[in-house]
């Protein structure tokens, strides 16, 4: 039992990337000395890197996740009239990269694992329905077996939004291989993260990937010669060499996570009103958050805030109940299972680096919390 208060911070960036501070600001430094700051090396050698990783023949660095999703989808065909099916309890940037291509995000309710419900697609497929996006939240991965089967019968493109899911598997195949693309996030709060914004698409079409590095280039052929109306998404030397160092612990980084989420298992799964975040046989989470459910959500969470102990809501308010998702056409109660699981989700810090005495604290504090 802790003899008094301890600080145990959601996350800590700046900790996190003083491991490899010495590291990253010596790749900084040969940089500026090269001169060569856009798409260049370090760029092409993190993107085969990552593919690798991931299991994939091809990887596009952009500069954000978002970003990831909108240039997946363009070079799809996807664009005006056009409907893609996700999920209201992501962040909004999944449904706003369709949105923002002219086309329609069709939502889904989810299951208890927080990720799509594959029995409830088929209902909502139409004849502009052109892909299914699914979300592997909280890096757990959704059951790609049966999205797969539901794409193939239906005709449709899958494309995978991966942003908090850097090595999640499903049937000990990564996240990222299995639809026609896959889109990640590299931004500061991930596990593999960039200094700033940053994002990475994966694919095995080699059509797609010549395309979207056009595409991600202002739609440069050559660099006299536009071949496509297009913006800048370009992933920044300097980012790509800062990635690479993280690489290098990017898996010992993601065991660690694992190992707080069974402390964490260990600690709270014999008492207490509420569900644990435990995966399946099937799959490897990697914990980007370890969501908590509750019926006493927001009493725990401020007692935790007198402990000293930050939590995180992913995310309070679903998309389709948020000011810009009215226009969607849904309203209060149309996804019953994201609207009861937003009432009653919790994030504990789950972060590397977190020590288990940080960790017995916390599971202290909540029973402490439970049994008073």
């Amino acid at each position: 039992m802790s003899s008094g208060k301890i600080e145990v911070p959601y996350v800590d960036v700046a900790s996190l990337n003083s491991m490899v501070h010495d590291e990253v600001i010596q790749k900084i430094s040969n940089i500026i000395k090269s001169g060569n700051f856009i798409l260049g090396d370090e760029v092409e050698k993190f993107e085969n890197k990552f593919a690798e990783l991931c299991g994939t023949r091809y990887a596009i660095g952009v500069n954000s996740g978002t970003d990831a999703l909108i240039l997946s989808m363009r070079s799809l065909g996807i664009g005006e009239g056009d409907e893609v099916i996700t999920v209201p309890n992501s962040f909004v940037a999944t449904a706003s990269a369709i949105a923002l291509l002219g086309a329609k995000p069709v939502l889904v309710d989810v299951g208890d694992d927080f990720n799509i419900d594959p029995m409830k697609i088929e209902e909502k497929i139409s004849e502009k329905t052109k892909a299914i996006l699914p979300v592997h939240l909280t890096g757990r991965p959704s059951n790609m077996s049966l999205l797969i089967e539901i794409s193939n019968k239906y005709g449709l493109h899958i494309v995978e939004d991966c942003a908090q899911a850097v090595l999640a598997e499903h049937n000990n195949q990564k996240v990222g291989s299995f639809g026609i693309t896959g889109c990640f996030s590299l931004h500061p709060l991930k596990t593999l993260s960039a200094i700033g914004d940053g994002g990475i698409i994966t694919t095995n079409d080699e059509d797609l990937f010549h395309k979207i590095k056009v595409l991600r280039n202002l739609g440069l052929k050559t660099r006299d010669n536009c071949e496509f109306w297009s913006g800048n998404s370009r992933l920044d030397n300097v980012q790509a060499a800062v990635l690479l160092v993280k690489m290098k612990y990017i898996e010992g980084w993601t065991e660690e996570r694992i190992s707080n989420a069974s402390f964490y298992h260990s600690g709270l799964s014999d008492f207490g009103d509420f569900i644990l975040p435990i995966p399946n046989k099937k799959e490897k989470s990697v914990f980007h958050t370890y969501i908590i459910q509750t019926e006493k959500r927001d009493e725990l969470k401020d007692f935790l805030t007198t402990k000293g102990i930050q939590t995180a809501i992913h995310y309070p308010i679903p998309i389709h109940l948020q000011s810009i998702g009215l226009e969607l056409g849904y309203e209060q109660g149309s996804f019953p299972v994201t609207e009861r699981q937003a009432n009653t989700i919790l994030s504990l810090p789950i972060y590397q680096g977190l020590t288990e005495e940080q960790l017995s604290y916390v599971i202290e504090s909540i029973r402490n919390f439970f049994n008073s």
